[in-house]
């Protein structure tokens, strides 16, 4: 793959923001996927840098989930705000890391996303389910570095 835009087709990342939309249909959570060709050797870093970037570290109740894939380097890091870190489990990230990974690694990017995106959103409902005053706070759309 040589560029972020051989990753996924238009149609893939169209599925991908309308899972991010079900995903947040019944919480106040925010979900976001950022994808960028490199993460210059530090996907743990990079990931707090797109975080704030996105203003993710904005929303009301810190309980946003940033998915963030750097495709050159195939490394992936899933990111949530200290609100959701607090409730969920400690196997929580893994468990959503290892769908996603088995996916990647049979080349099924967009399902690994969704599926990722899926679970994340049904942690989000359980600790962080939709009030009648929640709006949504981020955009649905895929950001690209």
């Amino acid at each position: 793959m040589s560029t972020i835009e051989d990753f996924l087709t238009p149609e893939d990342e169209q599925d991908i923001v309308e899972a991010i939309r079900l995903a947040e249909l019944n919480t106040s959570g925010e979900i976001r996927v950022h994808i960028e060709k490199t993460d210059n050797g530090d996907a743990t870093h990079r990931v707090l840098e797109v975080f704030h970037m996105l203003k993710m570290d904005n929303t009301q109740l810190k309980n946003g989930v940033l998915i963030y894939v750097a495709v050159d380097d195939k490394h992936f890091v899933i990111y949530g705000d200290e609100g959701i870190n607090k409730v969920v489990g400690n196997d929580f990230w893994e468990s959503t890391k290892n769908i996603i990974q088995s996916h990647f690694k049979k080349g099924h990017f967009k399902q690994g996303l969704i599926d990722g995106i899926l679970k994340s959103g049904e942690q989000l409902k359980k600790y962080f389910p939709y009030q009648d005053s929640d709006i949504n706070e981020l955009p649905n759309d895929i950001s690209k570095g």
